[in-house]
Order: structure tokens, then C-alpha cells, then sequence
């Protein structure tokens, strides 16, 4: 199943929260040279006023700040259902606050000094994950958009499918002929964009999982 992906409204971008100026300086003199694309607010107050669902990228936040602190922008964040991964910047003696962020939800945490290396390594996977989970969300949307076309008897059609019916067994259960469960069964397979059964099964049950259970 094809995606409509739109590249310029899903660009991903590092969102440095940092209210150290040095190190947000020396953040985007590092990414910015290895290609990324990078934007600074030096307090939460600030990302947050920025913040939104069609955000693509990670964010980079630190633990101590003035004003909102990095674990009480995550929690905001989090409350919104916040998709974009949060890596935490900590000192020595936050560890055991990040190591708890971690159990709620965060990325990974990075204990300063970090070596360039190290960053970028982690910024990579964050990246990744972020794209994956999109695409994923994008998937699960298409899937549903294209159930909603099903007629009423393609859905009962798709039902006995995911249950394992044959076409005969369809047939009976729904009283109409083996060709007709057949020209159903073809048009259900259209409509979701799929090629096969494995590849129908796998996206509706991402969306639905109860559907074709008893």
C-alpha cells in the first residue's frame, strides 16, 4: 500500500531547548555542519509556544532550566501526546532524573561533557525512530480512510477473510455464490491497495485487531 508522503511539511528538524547559549552555539555549529537542520529555545516557555502535531524530527532538552525545567516540559509534552523524541542533556548529578524520564517515555539521556561522535550517533537513531512511528501513523490513517469506503458486505467479506474463511465457507455463512464472495473479495483487496492476503491482514489488524474474532 502506497503513502502520500509530503516531504516539505515533514522535514525533520533538531529542536535544541537549552538555556545555555554556549552549548546550544556549539549544538548548532556541529549539526548544522553535518547537514541537519537545527532550531534553538532557550527555555521551555519558549518550545512550547512553538509546538505542534505536524512537528517532524527530535528534540534535544535540557534537564535543569529557569522557568519550566526539561522534566516539566516533558510531562507537558507528554500529556499532549507529544510525538517527536526527547533526548535529555544532563549533568552528573541528573542521571537519576533522566534514568526516570527514561521509564515515562523519553529517548535516551546524554551526560555532559558528550563527544561530537556520540551526539550525532544518538540524534541518528532518535531520527530514525521518529520517521518509522510517522510513517506508521501515516499507514495506520490510509488503512482506515480506505476501510471507511467498504460497503456494508465487503466489511462482512473482509470479517470472514481475517478469520480464515474460504470463499466457500464465505459463501454459506453469507448465502450468496462462490463468485460472488470471489468479485467481493477482489474488490476488498482494491480498495485497501494490497496485493495479498498476508499484506491485508497485517495492515487492517494494525488498525483494528479485534476485527475477524469471534
Amino acid at each position: 500500500m502506497s503513502v502520500n508522503k509530503s516531504p516539505d511539511s515533514h522535514e525533520q528538524v533538531i529542536h535544541i531547548v537549552d538555556d545555555d547559549e554556549a552549548l546550544r552555539d556549539s549544538l548548532v555549529w556541529l549539526l548544522e555542519s553535518n547537514g541537519y537542520r537545527v532550531r534553538c529555545h532557550a527555555s521551555g516557555e519558549d518550545f512550547l509556544a512553538l509546538s505542534g502535531d505536524d512537528m517532524a524530527g527530535c528534540v534535544l532538552l535540557d534537564v535543569r532550566m529557569p522557568g519550566i525545567s526539561g522534566l516539566e516540559l516533558f510531562e507537558l509534552l507528554r500529556g499532549r501526546d507529544y510525538g517527536l523524541p526527547v533526548i535529555f542533556i544532563t549533568g552528573h548529578g541528573d542521571v537519576p532524573m533522566a534514568v526516570e524520564a527514561l521509564k515515562r517515555g523519553a529517548f535516551d539521556f546524554i551526560e555532559k561533557p558528550f563527544g561530537d561522535r556520540e551526539v550525532l550517533d544518538l540524534i541518528a537513531s532518535a531520527l530514525e525512530r521518529e520517521r518509522e512511528q510517522r510513517e506508521q501513523r501515516a499507514l495506520r490513517a490510509e488503512v482506515s480512510r480506505r476501510l471507511g469506503e467498504l460497503t456494508q458486505r465487503e466489511h462482512e467479506v473482509l470479517q470472514l477473510i481475517l478469520a480464515g474463511k474460504l470463499n466457500k465457507q464465505i459463501a454459506d455463512v453469507l448465502g450468496i455464490s462462490i463468485k460472488t464472495v470471489e468479485v467481493h473479495r477482489a474488490r476488498v483487496m482494491d480498495k485497501m491497495g494490497v496485493r495479498s492476503l498476508a499484506e491485508l491482514v497485517q495492515h487492517v489488524l494494525a488498525v483494528e485487531p479485534s476485527i475477524g474474532r469471534p
